[in-house]
């Protein structure tokens, strides 16, 4: 006001002029963004002086000249000016304060570049690195299926030479296994009680391998039925218990498995009879394909939001545990296959 030399100055025309003013820099803004954008996110010093130090002023002008159409009365206070005279009038008062405006939009865009740029890589690195543990699931996806294969057609081998009845209806349930594990393809996780059954027929396949030798018993919440756990986690663990222990005895063996619920936790507990940890341990240490398999996959799936144990309750009494997150699946997992088919 003191430099209008006007004393008396409505605030309501002030804000009016002042509420043009941005506005106008507000669509100037806009149409430098959509614009020029790319420009400013890769603008090196040369561009900024040859290109947008020029558009500074150009645009400092413009809207000063738009500004001044806009209200003719101003500057109060003073006898009336034709246009040129007040636009120099109010470029003098305003052209740092325009300029000002302009270069800290640029800055702002600049920064958004950068912190879009930031993003998108590390966007870019998150899709990598998911795709690399997706790489890593499949290799050890793909190293469990043909070890669970091989150690299923030596059973079949040796049950040839005694029992050829028995070994062609367990040949008969590993090509439906094999049915399941090619339909879930790439899934890595399903419901508990999608593993829970295909465990059934795998251990029905043993019972018919064993012939009695081996007493089984499945113990499984029905709270968990539909908790989601990783493909094929439990299968390598029985597996190993059999392999590691139970074929070892001549009668009187022992498997349980068990599932259950402690809060937000899913506990996992498969036990077994056989030769003890250390001796079957020992056995193992050449081959033991399929714990360590359970472990990596434990690993990249949970982090350590997880456990995994073994151990020897008593003398030849083995016991591994696995607890995991509980979670269930957000929308009904579609069935992978009629197991009973």
């Amino acid at each position: 006001m003191r430099f209008w030399n006007e004393e008396h100055v409505m605030l309501s025309v002030l804000l009016l002029a002042w509420g043009a003013q941005f506005f106008i820099w507000g669509v100037l803004c806009w149409v430098l963004w959509w614009t020029l954008r790319s420009r400013i996110y890769s603008a090196n010093l040369k561009t900024i002086l040859t290109l947008f130090l020029p558009l500074s002023l150009f645009a400092s002008v413009l809207e000063e000249t738009i500004w001044v159409i806009l209200f003719p009365r101003l500057p109060m206070g003073r006898p009336p000016m034709p246009f040129w005279q007040r636009l120099s009038f109010h470029l003098d008062a305003e052209l740092i304060d325009s300029l000002v405006l302009f270069w800290s939009a640029f800055f702002l865009f600049r920064g958004v570049g950068y912190y879009q740029r930031y993003r998108e890589k590390e966007r870019i690195a998150s899709q990598l690195q998911s795709q690399l543990v997706q790489a890593q699931m499949r290799a050890l996806r793909m190293q469990l299926n043909p070890h669970f294969l091989f150690n299923t057609m030596n059973g079949i081998s040796s049950l040839m030479q005694t029992d050829i009845a028995a070994a062609d209806l367990m040949l008969e349930q590993l090509s439906r296994l094999l049915r399941i594990t090619l339909h879930r393809g790439e899934a890595q996780f399903i419901p508990l009680s999608d593993e829970m059954e295909f465990i059934e027929m795998y251990l029905a396949m043993q019972d018919r391998r064993f012939a009695g030798r081996v007493q089984q018993q499945m113990n499984v919440d029905p709270h968990v039925h539909d908790a989601i756990v990783p493909t094929m986690i439990l299968q390598p663990i029985v597996e190993n218990a059999y392999a590691h222990g139970l074929s070892r005895l001549s009668s009187n063996g022992l498997l349980s498995i068990d599932a259950s619920s402690q809060g937000s936790v899913l506990r996992l507990k498969v036990t077994n009879t056989g030769i003890g940890l250390r001796v079957a341990a020992q056995k193992a240490a050449s081959n033991g394909v399929g714990l360590v398999n359970v472990q990596d996959r434990l690993r990249m799936h949970y982090g350590d939001d997880h456990s995994f144990s073994i151990s020897e309750l008593e003398d030849g009494l083995v016991q591994v545990v696995l607890t995991l997150p509980l979670r269930f699946a957000e929308r009904p997992i579609e069935q992978t296959t009629g197991y009973g088919a």
